[in-house]
């Protein structure tokens, strides 16, 4: 394979259509790898998380065709070492990978460790790459070839992330749980159902109304305390970004519930590779006695049922309600490599 290092956004820009075929055949794929989503992440650089960093993306091509990616870029890390990090890492990108397929794995990762260390336009001293699922096949050949170089190479646990295998029926899934938690959802639905108020839910379709929904969403968002505080504005250009990128592309899946006209409730998934990624959601406090969360998460998790989706992903984080839900755990790592 010929290596190429990409610094430059105009020369990242080229490779969307190609990228993305390679995405949709390669070991890990998720929205987050996205081309689209990982332009709008770098242009904020996470909505701030990083203060600065150089685009250090490697591409390899064999005969014009495009093999593989690392999308990385050089920063310093927390202990003020540089460091190739994922593109997309650490916050807000729950699933990072390299983009490559099984069948070229171990030669592409080879020959990516022979070329950044022969690489004389950068000075890096370790790879830090942050969630890769723990069942991905980049960590063991990651830490053959480290090894084979005389490098080290860790792998530990970063952050429980879980999710719901479905099985293409509402209720052969409500039969999965236990049947306190089965009792618990259907009559929390049942009970918006015969309330007197006027009660909807909605997947955004309509790109003429899409800003007004973001704003509303953000506005919901932010009624927690701990939401508000990592919307700062630039997340917030950041989040605002991806929501319409990710509109654009077809991958978005924006749903709200609301009461007698009013949102009540809202959550930002993404619709992609035939699963639902459940991203962020609020919650407007007034509505909280008729469980506006728990009544869109049921409807939601029907929708997905009906539609045949193979999984609900809802990503990291370990917060009890996902248990509730049926969701079992997997866990996201971080795999470092010293020189």
């Amino acid at each position: 394979m010929d290596y190429r290092l990409i610094t430059t956004l105009e020369d990242f820009d080229r490779l969307a259509p190609t990228w993305n075929t390679l995405l949709s055949d390669s070991i890990t794929n998720s929205p987050f790898l996205r081309h689209e989503y990982l332009q709008t992440w770098w242009q904020t650089l996470g909505g701030g998380e990083w203060e600065d960093g150089q685009l250090a993306i490697v591409t390899a091509t064999e005969h014009d065709e495009l093999r593989g990616v690392a999308p990385l870029f050089l920063t310093e890390n927390n202990e003020s070492e540089p460091a190739l990090v994922l593109l997309g890492g650490i916050e807000v990108s729950d699933y990072l990978d390299v983009i490559v397929r099984q069948r070229d794995l171990s030669g592409f990762i080879s020959g990516l460790l022979d070329f950044l260390a022969g690489s004389g336009q950068m000075s890096w001293r370790l790879l830090e790459w942050y969630n890769l699922l723990e069942d991905s096949p980049t960590l063991i050949v990651l830490k053959n070839e480290a090894m084979k170089r005389g490098w080290s190479f860790t792998q530990e646990r970063f952050r429980p992330a879980l999710y719901i295998p479905l099985p293409g029926d509402f209720e052969t899934y409500l039969g999965s749980l236990d049947k306190k938690q089965r009792h618990e959802i259907r009559r929390k639905m049942r009970r918006a159902v015969e309330s007197n108020l006027n009660i909807r839910w909605y997947i955004v379709e309509e790109a003429s109304t899409l800003d007004i929904e973001i704003d509303d969403f953000l506005r919901i968002m932010a009624q927690e305390p701990k939401k508000e505080r990592f919307l700062t504005p630039l997340m917030r250009s950041q989040m605002r970004a991806t929501i319409q990128a990710a509109f654009r592309a077809g991958w978005l899946q924006m749903a709200f519930l609301e009461i007698d006209g009013e949102k009540a409730c809202g959550y930002l998934n993404f619709d992609y590779a035939n699963r639902i990624w459940v991203y962020n959601s609020g919650i407007d406090g007034r509505f909280i006695d008729l469980s506006p969360g728990w009544v869109l998460l049921g409807h939601l998790l029907q929708w997905a049922n009906d539609h045949q989706y193979t999984e609900f992903d809802f990503m990291r984080g370990d917060e009890n309600y996902k248990y509730k839900f049926g969701a079992v755990a997997r866990f996201v790592v971080r795999a470092k490599v010293v020189r």
